[in-house]
């Protein structure tokens, strides 16, 4: 059992029967900023811009993407943050690479009802020790230019910027966003 802003969360690996409960969950966001890409000959900046309406997010239904076809049975679990009543606060998932030692967080997210309480940073904490116990030397996530709210979160997590790709989204709903790579050693 963890506690999170005294409320108590419990943290475990997902089963077979929490696949529709992770589904389910609300992974939406509004924000009143994003950061916007200024592409120069020589890198890039980000510069976080207010935006009036605050802008609303909600992602598209997942399809695999194949990338974790090298990962080793055991290697790509799902940790869940479980309200007091058992009912789903988050979830991460994360796959590990031995070949370059990197844990991928390919998703993490937080019911809007716990969103600010630290559970995100718990499960992210949960991540990290999956990725000290398989010997990874860094975790590395990707996420949208237009997610301030994760991109500050990640960054008080230790989380810095480390790369861009500015095609990952434009043939998808999300095309005209930036995809920022974001890491952190482990230690």
């Amino acid at each position: 059992m963890t506690t999170v802003d005294d409320t108590p969360y419990a943290l475990r690996t997902a089963r077979p029967e929490d696949t529709d409960a992770v589904e389910a969950l609300d992974g939406s966001f509004t924000t009143a900023t994003v950061f916007h890409v200024e592409i120069a000959e020589d890198g890039f900046t980000l510069r976080e811009t207010p935006v009036d309406p605050p802008l609303t997010k909600v992602f598209p239904e997942d399809e695999s993407d194949g990338d974790d076809e090298d990962a080793e049975e055991g290697d790509s679990p799902t940790f869940l943050a479980l309200g007091a009543d058992g009912s789903l606060a988050g979830f991460v998932s994360v796959s590990y690479a031995p070949w370059n030692r990197r844990l991928t967080i390919e998703d993490i997210e937080v019911g809007p009802g716990h969103r600010g309480r630290g559970v995100g940073r718990a499960l992210m904490t949960r991540a990290e020790e999956f990725a000290r116990e398989r010997g990874a030397g860094h975790v590395w996530l990707e996420v949208t230019n237009v997610n301030a709210p994760a991109i500050h979160a990640y960054r008080r997590m230790g989380f810095s910027l480390c790369g861009l790709d500015t095609s990952l989204y434009a043939s998808t709903s999300s095309a005209g966003e930036y995809a920022l790579y974001m890491s952190k050693p482990c230690s």
